[in-house]
């Protein structure tokens, strides 16, 4: 894991010393990254200049170095991420007399190696991992950039200035392409207005106008004198989803869990190889409980695992980790968190994830990182499983919900949310008490919240509308944001022809898992210069879950069925089965009580009149509304904080980056 940066074209006027200081200045910005080595690559002839931190995994030496020129001096290349296939590239290579004297074991070397031989494209179809890449094409004079396919690695890009001082800016984090002069960071209030509908700023595009993230499964090619860059795909989520719903799997229910057993061990096995200490996230539920007992079941010491506590019960998920940790035999290390320590994350959370971001179990999972690099290097966790797997009750919730709705009309529906919204979330969830029995047997956590919720959404004229809906925070942010404009989307291309569930769990792949979960974890576990690996998203599992019909998936009433079944092989299901809980934090009440002040102070109607971004009625209404105790507007308020305090820090950005002596 590492980070990289760079730039083509631009003012030169310094030559290539000044090149060299700027990306050295962008390569340090994100030393977190990669807190073991620095290098620089300045091509004055070509305005070109390449700069990377390397965080040491595999082949420790300096022959896993960057960047990197390749053996035929054609390439070079600057590159943040894992190959967990490169020893078989090596052989495919060896196999074909295409491969170069080795000069040491990194897949950075493999990588380098395999776009020689074959070329970009086939070279990125080939690959099993984790990457962001930047490869400066020395006979052709053109910068190619990829990610990988389900966008575990970020990769931030675009041209910023105008005529000669026009500059293609790239890099993992803002923070880098920042730290060069020719940056211009004006807020897209078309970007804010998604921010606050989603809590994320969905891709392509960043907070930035002009930069933006490069879309998952693909690559872009771009010179000096052509402003577009290309860009192509290599592999497509949609056409996974689309070609795995149309040739569905024949398998009886015991056969899938054995060829997922099978496929999912053989991920965890590739992501456990590593020249350093390696463990696993492990919170008690199905996911990581899952992972980890695949790891175990593959190594011949005791696995590493952790997990964060907190002293809210609703919110509490170590108990259960422990009692699986001990069931599995692992060695556990668990971290009980007061209320002060989570809310002193609050102020490092603009830095860390520099541009707004309001998922707030961002607070426990810097936590978890945190207690993790301590010991080890490497992490692997169970991200994915709920968007592969069917794991998020709204699936089945929207499906019940809209098989209902569509037979009444809409003014009516309209009336049931005015009566819904009636009734304060405390008093929904005091109803859910007398029904406990019957809200146990549904699954249902915080019923009050999902009930104001669902109230939201019955205006919708289509389930895709309303699950559109049920994943957004505020339904309305050109009400919101001064400027802005509604940002509802579609759901992404190519999923028409998906039954409704499946086109929930494809969009939430296409979009919330890299924007949101994956964008979490990676910048929570890089701020510890932590690897954070995610054997879910071996290409080659989600190619195989898209091809088990939903019945194995979503089964009997239970959600990840499948999934289920496989970790009964290795934990006895009384530890796991029980209500899904998220990885969450008290905001709510947090923000009534010990963040009262921090956030009157960031949503003051003065101070959001002088910034003109949002409109201070709508703000204090919701505020008002949350402090009265009425109901629980934590996710809407939480993105205008984010928003607020980011923007506070954003002048950070800029600032050089303070380095260690």
């Amino acid at each position: 894991m590492c980070g990289i940066t760079g730039f083509l074209g631009g003012n030169w006027s310094g030559g290539g010393d000044g090149a060299r200081a700027t990306v050295t200045r962008m390569a340090q910005a994100l030393a977190h990254r990669g807190p073991d080595a620095q290098g620089e690559l300045v091509e004055p002839g070509d305005r070109l200049a390449l700069g990377h931190r390397r965080l040491s995994i595999v082949d420790l030496s300096p022959a896993g170095a960057q960047p990197m020129i390749s053996s035929s001096g054609h390439y070079a290349l600057v590159y943040n991420g894992e190959l967990y296939n490169h020893p078989d590239l090596r052989r495919q290579l060896q196999a074909e007399g295409r491969a170069p004297a080795w000069r040491g074991h990194s897949d950075t070397e493999t990588l380098l190696a395999t776009i020689d031989a074959w070329g970009i494209r086939t070279a990125l179809e080939r690959l099993i991992g984790m990457f962001a890449i930047a490869l400066w094409d020395r006979r052709d004079r053109s910068l190619v950039l990829a990610r990988d396919r389900l966008g575990e690695k970020p990769l931030f890009y675009g041209w910023q200035g105008t005529g000669k001082d026009a500059v293609f800016l790239f890099g993992s984090e803002l923070k880098a392409l920042a730290q060069h002069p020719g940056f211009v960071g004006e807020i897209d209030r078309q970007s804010l207005s998604a921010f606050t509908r989603y809590g994320y700023v969905p891709a392509p595009t960043s907070i930035f106008a002009g930069i933006r993230k490069l879309l998952p499964g693909t690559f872009l090619t771009v010179t000096a004198n052509a402003r577009e860059p290309v860009i192509e795909r290599y592999w497509s989520g949609a056409e996974a989803a689309a070609q795995g719903y149309r040739e569905p799997l024949r398998l009886t229910p015991g056969e899938a869990v054995d060829a997922l057993e099978g496929l999912l061990g053989d991920a965890v096995g590739r992501q456990m190889v590593a020249d350093v200490p390696l463990g696993a996230f492990l919170s008690g539920g199905i996911d990581s409980s899952v992972i980890v007992a695949l790891m175990q079941a593959r190594s011949a010491q005791p696995v590493r695992t952790f997990s964060i506590g907190f002293p809210e019960v609703a919110y509490n998920e170590a108990n259960h980790a422990k009692a699986v940790a001990q069931h599995l035999g692992t060695d556990h290390t668990e971290l009980y968190v007061t209320t002060d320590e989570a809310l002193g994350v609050i102020p490092r959370l603009p830095r860390i994830y520099d541009e707004p971001f309001a998922d707030s179990s961002q607070i426990p999972t810097v936590l978890v990182s945190e207690l993790a690099a301590c010991t080890v290097t490497v992490s692997l966790s169970g991200d994915a499983g709920d968007e592969l797997f069917g794991g998020y009750n709204r699936y089945r919730m929207a499906g019940a919900l809209w098989g209902k709705l569509a037979r009444v009309p809409r003014p009516l529906r309209l009336a049931a949310a005015r009566g819904m919204t009636a009734v304060s979330h405390s008093g929904w969830d005091r109803a859910a008490e007398a029904l406990g029995t019957f809200l146990s047997s549904a699954q249902v956590r915080l019923p009050g919240e999902k009930i104001h919720k669902a109230a939201g959404v019955l205006a919708s004229r289509s389930i895709d509308e309303l699950y559109l809906g049920l994943v957004s925070q505020w339904q309305d942010p050109a009400h919101l944001v001064i400027g802005g404009t509604d940002s509802l989307q579609s759901l992404p291309d190519g999923l028409e022809a998906l039954g409704a569930i499946e086109r929930m769990m494809a969009s939430d792949m296409l979009t919330y898992l890299p924007d949101d979960i994956l964008a979490k974890i990676d910048r929570a576990a890089m701020s510890t210069s932590l690897e954070s690996r995610v054997p879910f998203l071996d290409h080659r599992v989600v190619e195989f879950a898209w091809r088990l019909p939903t019945a194995l998936k979503l089964r009997a009433g239970e959600t990840k069925w499948v999934l289920r079944r496989l970790l009964d092989r290795f934990v006895p299901r009384a530890l796991v089965d029980r209500p899904k809980m998220g990885f969450g934090v008290p905001i709510d009440s947090w923000l009534r009580d010990q963040l009262r002040p921090w956030a009157e102070a960031l949503i003051d109607p003065q101070r959001l009149t002088r910034e003109g971004y949002f409109d201070p009625v709508a703000v204090q209404s919701e505020w008002r509304t949350h402090c009265s105790g009425r109901s629980n507007r934590q996710h809407r308020l939480w993105t205008v904080l984010m928003f607020q305090q980011w923007l506070e820090a954003s002048k950070a950005l800029r600032e050089p980056p303070r380095l260690a002596a």
